[in-house]
């Protein structure tokens, strides 16, 4: 048990902290950490919390409040915005020159009193490249170049937001040509924070209408390049890599490319030139139907053309056949005209004494003339009788001869 006498108070301690601290940290150091949350009160101090995150879940392994004074925020504020092109926010990783302090009643503190601007600009291009490699990792950062883009594209789906000036410099660049578009707005934040998962709702909502669509045009005006940091994102750049419509991206960066260019099937610098590009697409088609309709008029005209030779010289070859074939049956009549009479006579003589012939046959053959050779017809019951079993004794007989009938009646009859 530690004596009465030996213990402190916790003020003591608190102060022995304090003096610990301010001994060991008495000059600035530069520390790196990411802004959790950041507010500026009405009197002008700006009250940051600090934090390090660690591991794939990135939960904070560090933790520190942290405060720019108002007799030096509104210089280190306006330098960094000034430099990085984007106001400090949270999210956002800094190095800061720090001052440490401790208070008995307020505790750990860092008094902020530089930034430097280079390690944000900095950390946004490492997590870019890294970015772009676990894309590249995950196998696709060529799949939406490969899916096909229609040779007529009307039907597109802008996913931008609707006060933007860069989606009115493209509608208005649209509405000059002569040609119709079907444009259907996702509104979406296009910087800032929530910039990132407000584009990712957008691109879902179109992937649910994905068939009314002939491609997704994604589009911003201009802005630095922290600005466009969304647009480096893995996630957001991973939905556009593998999105089902091939992507048109017009960010309106001057100089650098972002991650969503590199992954979209065409990046164009504004949403003026992605609205140029599509008008010349169409020009093209069109000119390419024009050109269509002149070399179907040209063929139709020279298959007509050779239709009406070839039907030209059917008809004489049809007129020369049917002289042809009517001096051959002309003459095929004539000689039948000249040999007919001849043919007729030949044929009834020819027939004539084929009557007389049968005639003559039919005479040899008369009943009469056989009767008169003594022949003679029996008849019995009025059927005539050709064998002596057909008749009985008592039977009665009729007989014709050359001259006459004879009845009579079996008495016997022999075989």
């Amino acid at each position: 048990m530690i004596p009465p006498e030996r213990h402190i108070t916790l003020g003591e301690l608190q102060r022995l902290v304090r003096q610990t601290l301010e001994e060991r940290f008495a000059l600035p150091l530069w520390v790196s950490a990411e802004i959790a949350d950041l507010k500026v009160n009405y009197s002008g101090h700006c009250y940051l919390e600090l934090v390090e995150k660690g591991g794939a879940n990135g939960v904070p392994t560090a933790q520190a409040r942290a405060v720019i004074w108002r007799s030096h925020y509104p210089r280190i504020a306006g330098y960094f915005e000034a430099e990085t092109g984007q106001k400090l926010g949270a999210g956002m990783q800094i190095l800061a020159k720090v001052l440490i302090s401790y208070h008995e009643l307020y505790g750990f503190s860092l008094q902020i009193t530089d930034l430097d601007p280079a390690y944000t600009l900095g950390e946004m291009e490492r997590q870019r490249q890294q970015t772009i490699a676990q894309l590249q990792n995950d196998g696709v950062w060529e799949m939406n170049r490969q899916v096909p883009l229609p040779a007529i594209v009307q039907r597109i789906a802008v996913v931008s937001s609707a006060q933007a000036a860069g989606y009115q410099d493209f509608c208005k660049e649209l509405a000059k040509s002569p040609y119709r578009f079907r444009l259907t707005l996702f509104d979406a934040f296009m910087q800032g924070a929530a910039a990132e998962e407000s584009i990712i709702g957008a691109l879902c909502a179109v992937v649910a209408r994905a068939e009314e669509f002939d491609a997704v045009v994604l589009i911003r005006g201009g802005g630095s390049r922290s600005d466009l940091n969304c647009f480096n994102a893995y996630r957001l750049c991973a939905h556009i890599a593998q999105f089902p419509l091939p992507v048109l991206t017009g960010i309106g960066h001057d100089k650098d490319v972002s991650v969503a260019d590199m992954v979209a099937h065409l990046a164009l610098k504004t949403p003026t030139a992605v609205a140029a590009w599509l008008v010349e697409r169409m020009a093209e088609a069109d000119a390419r139907l024009d050109n269509a309709a002149l070399q179907l008029h040209d063929a139709t005209t020279a298959l007509l053309h050779g239709a009406a030779v070839r039907l030209e010289r059917l008809a004489g070859d049809l007129r020369q056949a049917c002289a042809l074939r009517t001096a051959r049956e002309s003459a095929r009549l004539e000689l039948w005209a000249a040999t007919l009479p001849d043919a007729v006579r030949a044929y009834l003589e020819k027939e004539r004494l084929r009557l007389e012939n049968a005639a003559q046959t039919i005479a040899a053959h008369a009943p009469e003339r056989i009767l008169r050779l003594g022949f003679a017809v029996v008849r019995t019951k009025g059927r005539a009788v050709t064998s002596a079993g057909a008749v009985a004794a008592g039977d009665r007989l009729r007989i014709e001869v050359a001259d006459g009938r004879i009845e009579a009646t079996v008495t016997q009859t022999t075989k």
